[in-house]
């Protein structure tokens, strides 16, 4: 039993050394009986311009009588007893694993399960259909700089998925120990930063783009040192399987015999979905996120969210974000807001154009950029098949890959202002993205209830700033890659497949995960369930 201490507001300037002291007055005791102590979440409250805030919440361990002080808290915070019971992996099960188990992709889910796999003795075999990290950062900068497109060395294929340039957002809506082990994880494999607000509490951490890839390596030399393989340039072809389960599986650089595989593919493994469903794995087809991303100067960003002090608010904080929704038959919303970023080519097949973005860890860009999207229904696809999504997404793509020059790979951008009012963009705007840009229409990018969505959403979105969201703002298009069109169905408690014993759908492509951190603990949670019914290998 522990104390949770909720709410405690204090201005952003306030030094972290003296939250003992307004714990304690909070408590109604002295600093030296808070006993252990930590905090849980650290939030920034942008509401009162004149006066930012920090939101903490905190738990504490007291050596005296708990309730009693409960009783006496006073400070308008919330104070209650607490209960959460710690991180704690199985025993390893009874029946017997013939062969060393296989995780398909090396992203968020796919990583973070292989590791407590390993951990626990189960020497993971990982494939990889991309290269190595540091090789992909080179492929990577090679692209942005105006060379070849590299099909399985870019952004959403390699060592750490799409997530390794995807900002390294942190983010997470779940909470418990499952989330607080992951973040430590990643803190363990140089995550933390000195300087930076810690990623086990602070309510949007944020890695940055440069420093995923550190991550990315260490946890797979931990995968490594605990017995684990990691095999690069091996793409799954194909499973075999038969009615009592898993056999093995089909790579380019042959067979692998296996009773369990872990599916984390991630969401932009369209020949891979295709195999599957090709042979009758059960698939589900859902809704997706499907928009533009929206660009700003940074500067503009900061003084709307910070106020008339932004200047002194932009020393302490860093460059600001932003969250917005727009109502409407389909809700306009922002996601993944790169503050101090760049819009990025997020591509992974020749002929198909699709955008992103991402940040460094010191988010000093001059530009700002978020996805603008809208959750496409399945009644939207265009098809009734499981892959109607899948299908969907590359028909714009592909659209935009011919308006944005071909085989240049130029992004197709429009005026936010032009947009709205159904005129085209001449002059080509300022625009972070490194291969330069084709004015365009792009509504020719967007399926039509995405299109009217973000026409509608748009307007609300700059009453709420005033007049500032669509002022000299850039759209980019499309934004395809959110989510997964597709569900790998999966049991809910045993976590495999229905259709294939021995197969574990995991992570944001087979839509159970919605970011690095969700995904992670979704693969965290498929590694508990093979330790607890697998026997520990020999």
């Amino acid at each position: 039993m522990s104390i949770r201490v909720s709410n405690l507001r204090l201005p952003v300037d306030e030094p972290e050394a003296e939250l003992p002291v307004h714990l304690a007055r909070t408590l109604g005791i002295g600093p030296s009986e808070l006993g252990q102590w930590r905090i849980v979440r650290k939030a920034l409250d942008l509401r009162d311009k004149r006066q930012l805030r920090f939101v903490y919440n905190f738990e504490l361990n007291l050596p005296g009588d708990e309730p009693a002080v409960v009783a006496r808290a006073r400070g308008g915070v919330q104070v209650e007893l607490h209960h959460e019971p710690p991180f704690a992996m199985p025993a390893p099960g009874p029946a017997p694993l013939p062969h060393r188990p296989v995780v398909i992709g090396s992203g968020p889910g796919g990583l973070v399960c292989a590791y407590f796999l390993a951990l626990h003795g189960y020497r993971p075999i990982v494939l990889e259909r991309g290269t190595k990290v540091n090789d992909r950062i080179r492929d990577v900068k090679t692209f942005d700089g105006g060379g070849g497109f590299e099909p399985e060395s870019n952004y959403l294929f390699g060592e750490g998925g799409a997530g390794t340039f995807s900002d390294g957002k942190l983010t997470c809506r779940g909470t418990g120990p499952d989330v607080i082990r992951v973040l430590e994880l990643f803190a363990e494999c140089k995550g933390q930063q000195p300087g930076k607000p810690s990623i086990l509490y602070y309510h949007r951490p944020h890695l940055g783009s440069n420093r995923l890839p550190a991550v990315v390596k260490a946890i797979r030399q931990k995968i490594e040192h605990f017995g684990g393989e990691v095999r690069f340039h091996t793409r799954a072809e194909d499973l075999e399987f038969d009615a009592a389960g898993l056999k093995g599986v089909n790579t380019s650089s042959g067979f692998i015999p296996a009773s369990v595989a872990v599916l984390a593919i991630g969401h932009s493994a369209r020949d891979t979905y295709r195999m599957l469903a090709r042979r009758g794995v059960p698939m589900t087809a859902k809704p997706f996120q499907f928009g533009v991303r929206i660009e700003h100067r940074q500067e503009v960003v900061n003084e709307v969210q910070f106020g008339p002090r932004h200047s002194k608010y932009e020393e302490l904080l860093g460059n600001a974000d932003y969250s917005l929704v727009a109502s409407g038959g389909h809700d306009l919303f922002t996601f993944c807001m790169c503050a101090g970023g760049h819009i990025i080519p997020s591509v992974s097949q020749d002929g198909y154009f699709c955008s992103n973005g991402m940040s460094l860890s010191k988010r000093d860009s001059p530009f700002a950029n978020s996805g603008l999207v809208v959750t496409v229904p399945v009644e939207a696809f265009e098809g009734t098949d499981v892959l109607a999504g899948v299908r969907l997404q590359e028909k714009y793509e592909a659209k935009a890959f011919e308006l944005g020059g071909g085989r240049e790979y130029r992004a197709p951008v429009q005026r936010a202002r032009d947009f709205v009012r159904g005129v085209a963009t001449t002059a080509r705007p300022e625009c972070s993205y490194p291969r330069g840009v084709t004015p365009t229409d792009l509504r020719q990018v967007l399926p039509p209830l995405v299109a009217e969505a973000v026409k509608h959403g748009l307007p609300q979105m700059d009453r709420r700033w005033h007049g500032r969201f669509l002022a000299d703002a850039v759209l980019v298009g499309p934004e395809a890659r959110g989510s997964s069109p597709v569900r790998i169905d999966r049991d809910n408690d045993s976590r495999e497949s229905p259709g294939v014993p021995g197969l574990f759908p995991v992570g944001e492509g087979a839509g159970y995960a919605g970011g690095i951190v969700s995904a992670a603990v979704d693969g965290l949670r498929t590694a508990r369930a093979i330790v607890g019914k697998y026997a520990t290998l020999k």
